[in-house]
């Protein structure tokens, strides 16, 4: 993605255009372009930091609700926890800190008055978090204990600051919890992996490939990180969330000690999770094309916009089968929108909708009114299906659904059609340069890892929970020393 800050819109003739970069030749202007019309995002006076429109922001309040509503049911609770972190509480792990130390940014005055202690502004909640743990775990029977948050984070970026997808501010949750047996922590950092994967699929209409990061790739702190990447039409994938199983170490860092069944002390297992708006960009950039914004209708902010097509004559007839439509649509469940705003043309107004993304307009003039349809016209495809005026209550939330899961299908399409098994570094490049990703026997090595990243640009992306047979003697395709395992190779963000 372009570093430089892109160009404001700011003329009405401009956006009747729409993009004027396209998405297979200018991939990061025409992002640029897109979430600015689109009115998902506003550059701040701040680098690296960006305001959330409307638009964008209820895109993240329906993940919040369908999420915040399954770790619910499955017995996690919310909480909040301070934004600022004292610097002795962030430095207690050590591996930890060493990995969020170049992020972190410091608060060192309150007012004119120099802080006895530095204050980090929260780039994730370990630390905070279980100096209270620590306070309130004492026996087994204070086990498991499972919270989760929903709040902003800091991580100083330096470089690519991207809205949405690497910002030097986020949103996202963060859940924590700890059991008294690994079995039972490493149970849940897959259950919540699954968790993860039903946002990307049913809301987000993305597939992805579950599967454990890298050595060198997880997070700090960790035993073991497990992630979920999505892959993009422009051939790059990008890493969706992840679910950590943090072990003992910051339990024993922290103090966090039980009494278990036999009366014996026990430091405690614990995991880490989260889901950030990231996954907005994720849904953007795969599903939307060179008109501006596509959505799948379950996470769309606004799912059916209505132009009436008015003239003089058949005005009134026109505006009351408008009404009656939205009155059906709103009683189904719909969201919609009548725009009858006067001085712009239908043309017009399409083309504003199209960029917006909302997902399916209907069309209607004095001639549909005497066939008593609506025209429906789908954003994703640019189908156009007539409608009958008595049965959108019915017919347009099943269009809407069939949207859904054909967008799905689409996007599982290009997945898997984009993943490559090939055993050579010199294939990897090949492929990677035709928009593949490489599925590839690899010893696992993070100095073999790293030399080739610095070489090619290429990276680990994650190791797929089914793992194809190795054969006997497999080599390593970057280092060839013997091959431990399968994992994915790619061009990521």
């Amino acid at each position: 993605m372009s570093k430089a800050q892109p160009k404001q819109v700011t003329s009405e003739k401009k956006d009747i255009k729409g993009l004027t970069a396209t998405k297979e030749s200018d991939f990061s202007e025409w992002f640029t372009q897109l979430i600015q019309k689109a009115e998902l995002i506003e550059y701040s006076p701040v680098s690296g930091c960006y305001i959330l429109r409307p638009n964008a922001y209820a895109i993240w309040e329906k993940v919040q609700a369908y999420f915040d509503a399954m770790i619910k049911a499955d017995g996690v609770r919310n909480c909040y926890f301070p934004l600022f972190i004292p610097e002795s509480l962030l430095t207690k792990e050590k591996n930890h800190v060493e990995g969020f130390a170049p992020e972190v940014a410091w608060v060192d005055f309150g007012g004119d008055t120099k802080l006895g202690e530095r204050l980090a502004v929260r780039p994730t909640s370990e630390t905070i978090m279980y100096d209270a743990y620590a306070k309130w775990i004492r026996s087994h029977k204070d086990l498991p204990l499972r919270l989760n948050q929903w709040c902003n984070v800091v991580r100083w970026e330096f470089k690519h600051c991207t809205p949405f997808l690497r910002s030097r501010e986020f949103l996202w949750q963060e859940g924590h919890t700890v059991f008294a047996t690994q079995e039972e922590a490493v149970a849940e950092a897959h259950k919540i992996l699954g968790f993860y994967e039903k946002v990307f699929r049913e809301l987000y209409a993305v597939p992805v490939l579950k599967g454990q990061k890298s050595e060198g790739e997880k997070f700090a702190g960790a035993e073991f990180t497990l992630s979920c990447e999505a892959f993009l039409p422009n051939g790059k994938a990008i890493q969706g969330c992840t679910s950590h199983y943090l072990g003992q170490n910051f339990s024993k860092a922290f103090g966090i000690e039980f009494v278990d069944e036999k009366q014996e002390r026990q430091f405690a297992h614990q995991n880490s999770w989260g889901l950030t708006t990231r996954s907005i960009g994720v849904a953007i950039l795969m599903h939307s094309d060179d008109k501006g914004l596509v959505l799948p209708p379950r996470v769309a902010s606004l799912q059916v916009v209505i132009v009436p097509i008015l003239f003089d004559k058949g005005r009134e007839a026109v505006m009351a089968a408008v009404e009656g439509a939205a009155l059906r649509l709103k009683n189904a469940g719909v969201t919609v929108h009548v725009d009858d705003r006067e001085g712009y043309t239908p043309g017009w107004k399409y083309n504003e909708w199209e960029v917006k993304g909302v997902c399916l307009r209907l069309e209607i003039g004095p001639k549909d009114v005497e066939k008593k349809q609506a025209m429906a016209v789908r954003r994703d495809t640019g189908e156009k299906i007539p409608l009958g005026l008595s049965t959108l209550g019915v017919e347009v939330p099943k269009l809407l659904v069939t949207m859904q899961s054909e967008m799905l299908a689409k996007a599982e399409a290009l997945l898997s059609g984009s993943i490559v098994r090939v055993e050579t570094s010199a294939d990897v490049i090949k492929q990677v340069e035709l928009r593949k990703m490489a599925l590839v026997p690899w010893c696992g090595g993070v100095k073999c890892e790293e030399a080739f990243k610095d070489k090619t640009g290429i990276k680990s992306l994650n190791e797929p929970f089914e793992q194809p047979t190795l054969k006997k003697g497999q080599k390593c395709f970057a280092c060839s020393a013997g091959a431990l395992r399968f994992h994915y190779f790619g061009k990521s963000y």
